[in-house]
Formats: C-alpha cells, sequence, structure tokens
C-alpha cells in the first residue's frame, strides 16, 4: 500500500474537503482526486463520500483512516530514528573500571570515544568491584565491568570474559599445579569480600583446603611488586603479570584440578534507558575487555 495515497487520503479525511487538503499538500485538486481514486481501486471499497461541502469517509474510509494514522506514525518515527542516527549521539557517559581493568584499557577507550564521538563527553571512574556496584544502583555510573558479581534484579550482567587464574612467583614453576599445591604455598592475596579472593575460596574450602596468607594487600599492583621481591607467591587473573612490565621476570602456572576462572561481566543498570550513547558506549567497552582479556565464552 502505498505510503503517499495514504498521506493523501488521510489529509481530505481530516480537511473535510479535496479542495483544502489540496491546498495544504500544494497539489492540484485533479491530481489530488486520482490517487485517492488508485487508492479506492487498490482496496477495492469506496473510501471518501463526496459532496457539495466537501468529502466524509465511509465506513471503510473511517477504518482505513485509522490504519493510516498508526502506518504514517510509524513510517515517521522510522524516518526520525534514521535521521538521528546519522548525527552524533550528545550528553556524558560515566564508566565505572576496576584500577586493573583500567591500567589496560582507558587509554583505548577514552581515545576511541573522542574519536567516534566528538559532541559527547566520558568520564573514567576506578573503584573494586562492590564500590562499582553501589555507584550503578546509586546512579552515579551508566556502566562498569565488575569481577564475578553476584546476579541482581537491578543490575544487567553480560560476561565478557571467562579468565582462568594462575599462580606468579618470583621462582621457577612448573607449568601446572593443582589447586592443593597452591594453597600450601605462602601466599599474598586480597581481602575478602574482593572478588578474586573470594572465588579462590569459595574453590578451596569445599575441598578441606585454607589458605596460607602472608599478607592481605588489595591494590593488585602492589601484590606484584611484593611477588617481585619474593615474599611471598600470588594467584591472580593470567593478564594480571601484565601490570608489572617494570618488574623483575615473574614465573606463572597454570592452576589445574580444579581450573578457576574469573569472570569479567560489564554490568549496567536495568532501569537506565537504553540511550544512543549508552548502546555505543557498551558496545566499545565490549570490544575492548574482550580484545585486552582474552575470548568471549563460548568461543572458539
Amino acid at each position: 500500500m502505498d505510503l503517499t495515497r495514504l498521506q493523501y487520503f488521510a489529509a481530505v479525511a481530516e480537511a473535510g474537503s479535496f479542495s483544502r487538503a489540496a491546498a495544504a499538500l500544494h497539489l492540484t485538486q485533479s491530481s489530488l482526486s486520482r490517487q485517492v481514486q488508485l487508492l479506492e481501486a487498490e482496496v477495492g471499497q469506496r473510501l471518501l463520500e463526496r459532496h457539495g461541502r466537501g468529502a466524509v469517509p465511509t465506513e471503510a474510509g473511517t477504518a482505513l483512516l485509522g490504519h493510516a494514522r498508526a502506518i504514517l506514525e510509524l513510517a515517521q518515527r522510522a524516518r526520525t530514528d534514521m535521521a538521528e542516527r546519522q548525527r552524533n549521539p550528545r550528553g556524558r557517559l560515566t564508566i565505572g573500571l576496576p584500577p586493573r581493568v583500567a591500567h589496560v584499557v582507558t587509554a583505548d577507550l577514552v581515545e576511541r570515544f573522542h574519536a567516534l564521538y566528538p559532541e559527547a563527553g566520558i568520564t573514567i571512574m576506578e573503584g573494586l568491584s562492590l564500590r562499582l556496584r553501589e555507584w550503578l544502583v546509586g546512579g552515579r555510573a551508566d556502566m562498569a565491568i565488575l569481577f564475578d558479581p553476584a546476579p541482581s534484579p537491578q543490575i544487567a550482567l553480560e560476561t565478557l570474559v571467562r579468565e582462568p587464574l594462575v599462580l606468579v612467583s618470583s621462582r621457577p614453576l612448573p607449568p601446572r599445579l593443582r589447586l592443593a599445591e597452591v594453597v600450601q604455598r605462602p601466599l599474598v592475596m586480597p581481602s575478602a569480600p574482593n572478588a578474586l579472593r573470594r572465588l579462590l575460596d569459595e574453590h578451596a574450602a569445599p575441598r578441606g583446603l585454607s589458605l596460607q596468607l602472608v599478607a592481605e594487600v588489595d591494590s593488585v599492583q602492589t601484590v606484584l611488586n611484593l611477588v617481585a621481591r619474593g615474599v611471598a607467591d600470588a594467584v591472580l587473573p593470567a593478564s594480571a603479570p601484565r601490570l608489572a612490565p617494570g618488574l623483575a621476570p615473574l614465573h606463572v602456572a597454570a592452576i589445574h584440578a580444579p581450573v578457576v576462572r574469573n569472570k569479567l561481566v560489564l554490568a549496567v543498570p536495568t532501569a537506565r534507558p537504553a540511550t544512543r550513547l549508552l548502546q555505543a558506549g557498551t558496545q566499545l567497552l565490549r570490544e575492548l575487555v574482550q580484545r585486552q582479556f582474552g575470548k568471549p565464552p563460548g568461543a572458539p
């Protein structure tokens, strides 16, 4: 069904006159009448009753007028949406990142965001996962990367990467160690309720294993410094040693029996409207995290 003919028919029905509608549409009355006749031929019914003072919709015309208004409104919304997509989004996007993620992706994130969306602003806030979660729920952040968050109806969660944990040491290590062997070594780890520490405890406790902690330190960078000095070993995500390129070479062993994986999760408040800027930011952040920290879940 031709949208232009629907528009012309609706104009006549609403104006109550071919002459008034023709003037509003900048058409000749004969041209407008011809288009309405073609629409009537298409639907197989008379849509307008002509009389001396104008025209009124028939019963069929009244029914079609309701459909026409809905169709024309939908078409206009589609045009508006397409036009909006041609323009750069505006506004400000606030993104929360754990320090380890921020260290790796912030420079690329800000640079690419500014290049793609020059009329929009970006704010990066760093914090531990628990604090970032509070910022999301409280409306201070539009999105965040969290480590192993608990499900919540207030936050939509998308797992981006499942990263294996490894043992990091200043001393040579075998290629792989069982978890039971790892926990017997002196360790420096973040304190609870850090997500990494909680994850390790959740795997060790059911097996009757306890950690041999030399110190509890929340900063991964400081943990790596202590490992490099030989104070103790640490259990960290496989990408963590990249945070210490200036330190003495560190040795890494994969952990198995069981393999323990840390989830990097993209989190967005469920109450947050899905604006173009938010959608653009989540896609950019998703790409950078998956590129820097590994393949997405289920990838070969």
